[in-house]
């Protein structure tokens, strides 16, 4: 089964911040196999409070999605997207 992120996030309100956590995901998203918001639909966001942006984030397996979260690059990475905005990031397993 696969592994997934799954992103709720209010507007972005540094834009350098989000620069840089995307130039340094990118890497760690190789390593990881992770592909971004991969459904033939998009998410449909009906009751929310707040939320601007949903991400999914989907991975090979649930143990690379652990991984990931737990690599040292991608901590360093996350440091930026939470000055870009106010997220809640959910791990979890799919088949």
């Amino acid at each position: 089964m696969k592994g997934y992120w799954f992103i709720i996030g209010t507007a972005v309100k540094d834009a350098e911040a989000q620069q840089e956590y995307a130039r340094l995901w990118k890497p760690v998203a190789e390593k990881y196999k992770a592909r971004i918001n991969p459904m033939a639909e998009p998410v449909q966001k009906m009751e929310i409070l707040g939320t601007e942006r949903v991400i999914v984030v989907e991975f090979p397996s649930l143990a690379d999605a652990k991984a990931c979260y737990d690599d040292p690059a991608y901590q360093e990475a996350k440091e930026y997207a939470l000055k870009a905005s106010m997220r809640e990031l959910f791990i979890f397993e799919a088949g």
